[in-house]
């Protein structure tokens, strides 16, 4: 008995050392799509809070500085406006260190306040 203790010696120290690096890369990936993920949300939320902003008569400075606010300071931020309608496109880099470089982005768009009371629609 004491021939097979000492051949498997070591075995899970060697078993370890080939699953660890597996485990790691899968967290890591878990967290990078977790990171992503919010960065989404974020960015969704932002062109959305910035569009109403843009709807209820803000310029365009205001509505920047209200998706800057919920997107984050990174956040890169285009108004583009044809009556009645305004969109907001906010474009957010995802952070992952050495995995960089994805970008999230979102669009909205909303009717002007202005359009709807000069149509007359309640």
């Amino acid at each position: 008995m004491t021939v097979r203790d000492d051949r498997e010696r070591g075995a899970v120290t060697a078993e370890l050392a080939v699953a660890l690096p597996a485990v790691v890369l899968v967290l890591v990936a878990v967290l990078l799509t977790c990171v992503a993920g919010i960065t989404q949300m974020r960015t969704s939320d932002a062109a959305r809070a910035a569009a109403r902003a843009a709807a209820a008569g803000e310029d365009d400075a205001q509505v920047v500085a209200v998706a800057t606010h919920v997107g984050g300071a990174e956040a890169s931020v285009s108004v583009s406006r044809a009556d009645p309608w305004v969109t907001v496109t906010v474009a957010t880099p995802v952070a992952g260190g050495w995995l960089g470089g994805f970008t999230a982005s979102a669009e909205s768009s909303a009717w002007l306040e202005s359009a709807v009371a000069a149509e007359g629609v309640p």
